[in-house]
C-alpha cells in the first residue's frame, strides 16, 4: 500500500468515529493498534473522562521528540447544511469530506504513518512520543494540559513537539505556526438598581454607566505588538440586560471579553489596566478572570530549521512562519520546554460545514513528517 492510500485510509478510519468533544470515540485505540506493532508503550493519562494517550518509542540516547494532536472535533451544526454525513467520509472531485478531516485527524493519521515508516529505519536515536487527547475543542483542561503536568512532575523534558493542527493557509505547507497569541477571558457584572423607568432619581442604571468605560476600552491601545505579534487586541463576545419590559431599567449588565494578547502584555498587566479603567468610572462590578493560554514564541533553531527544510524538500514552497489564529494546545506543550511548531493541512475549512482536506495533500503531508524526524533524530 502506498503512503498517499494508507494515510488517506486511516483518516477515513478516524473520521468514521463521533468523537465529539470530549469524547475520543475509541480513535485513540485505534491509533495504538497502529503503534504497539511498531514496539510503542501505550499510558492512558486519562482524567474527568477525557481520553489521554501518552505512547513512546525509545532507541538509544538522543533527542526527545514529540507528535501531538486531538481526536475531538467541534458539532456539526445542523446536519442537513452538510452535503454528506460529517462522520461518513466521503470524496468528491479530489476532496476529503467529514467533521476532523482537516481538524486534525488527517494530520494524526499522517504522523502514524510517518512513524510506521521511519521506524524501520536502523539509524535514529531518541525517543519518539505521542501525546494524543479527546480535549482539544472543549474546555482543555483535562487533556494536554493535565498530561503535562503530570509528565513535568516526573521530570521529563521534550525536546521538540510537532502540533499537527490546520496550519497552512493557502497551500500545503505554506506556514509553520511557530507561535501564538495568548487569551483571557473576563466575565463582568456591573452592578444598578432596578426600578421604574420613569423615575430616574430612584434607579442606577447599569447601562448607562458602563457607557462611558465601554468607550474607554475600546478606545484602549494595550500594546503596540513586537516583530513578531501584532498588537494586543480587545473584544466583547457577549453583552446582557434587560428584563424584557420597556419600563423597567435593570439591576445588573453582564458582559463577557475577550483579549488575545502577545508577547508585549502579560496577563498580570492587562488585568491591572482593566480594574483600574473600572475603577476610575467609580463603577460598582464584579470580574472573574480566566486565561485559556499565555503567549508563546518558538525561535529560530534546530526545530524550525528541520521544517523549513523538509517542506521545501517535499513541496517545494517558502514557509511563512506565522503566529495568528486562535489557540491550540501547542499553548501548555511550548512552555514546558520544547520548541514547538504547527504543521498540518490547510485550515480553510476547519469547524465549518462540509470540512474538508484535499486527498493529494495527505502522502506529501505524511512525508514532511517523516522528513523532519529524520533531519533530528537520525546521526550525521
Amino acid at each position: 500500500m502506498g503512503a498517499a492510500d494508507d494515510t488517506l485510509l486511516l483518516t477515513r478510519a478516524l473520521i468514521a468515529r463521533r468523537s465529539l468533544t470530549p469524547n475520543d470515540d475509541d480513535c485513540c485505540r485505534l491509533l495504538m493498534s497502529r503503534l504497539a506493532p511498531l514496539g510503542f508503550q501505550a499510558e492512558w493519562l486519562n482524567a474527568e473522562g477525557v481520553t489521554n494517550l501518552w505512547a513512546t518509542l525509545s532507541r538509544g540516547d538522543g533527542p526527545l521528540m514529540i507528535l501531538a494532536g486531538h481526536t475531538d472535533v467541534v458539532p456539526t451544526g445542523p446536519l442537513e447544511a452538510w452535503s454528506s454525513d460529517p462522520f461518513e467520509p466521503s470524496e468528491r472531485d479530489g476532496v476529503l469530506y467529514g467533521r476532523g478531516a482537516a481538524d486534525m485527524k488527517s494530520g494524526i493519521a499522517a504522523m502514524v504513518c510517518a512513524v510506521e515508516r521511519f521506524v524501520a529505519r536502523d539509524d535514529w536515536r531518541g525517543t519518539l512520543a505521542f501525546l494524543i487527547t479527546s480535549d482539544e475543542e472543549g474546555v482543555a483542561r483535562h487533556g494536554t494540559r493535565h498530561v503535562v503536568e503530570v509528565l513535568k512532575a516526573r521530570g521529563v523534558v521534550p525536546d521538540y513537539a510537532i502540533v499537527g493542527e490546520a496550519s497552512s493557509n493557502e497551500a500545503l505547507g505554506d506556514r509553520i505556526m511557530v507561535g501564538r497569541r495568548g487569551s483571557l477571558n473576563g466575565i463582568l457584572r456591573i452592578e444598578g438598581r432596578q426600578g421604574h423607568v420613569a423615575y430616574p432619581h430612584l434607579v442606577e442604571n447599569p447601562i448607562l454607566r458602563f457607557g462611558p468605560a465601554l468607550a474607554a476600552l475600546a478606545a484602549e491601545r494595550w500594546d503596540d505588538g513586537n516583530a513578531h505579534f501584532p498588537p494586543t487586541s480587545f473584544q466583547i463576545s457577549n453583552i446582557h440586560a434587560g428584563t424584557g419590559a420597556n419600563n423597567v431599567v435593570p439591576g445588573a449588565l453582564d458582559v463577557v471579553f475577550n483579549f488575545r494578547f502577545c508577547t508585549a502584555s502579560t496577563a498580570d498587566s492587562l488585568r491591572a489596566r482593566v480594574h483600574a479603567l473600572l475603577d476610575r468610572e467609580g463603577l460598582r462590578y464584579t470580574l472573574d478572570w480566566q486565561v485559556s493560554g499565555e503567549p508563546f514564541l518558538t525561535e529560530q533553531g534546530a526545530l524550525i530549521d528541520a521544517a523549513r527544510a523538509a517542506i521545501r524538500s517535499v513541496t517545494g514552497r517558502d514557509p511563512q512562519l506565522f503566529t495568528g489564529g486562535g489557540t491550540s494546545d501547542a499553548r501548555f506543550i511550548a512552555p514546558w520546554g520544547a520548541q514547538t511548531v504547527e504543521i498540518g493541512p490547510i485550515n480553510a475549512s476547519i469547524h465549518k460545514v462540509d470540512e474538508h482536506v484535499r486527498v493529494a495533500d495527505l502522502a506529501p503531508l505524511s512525508a514532511l513528517y517523516e522528513d523532519i524526524l529524520v533531519r533530528l533524530l537520525v546521526a550525521t
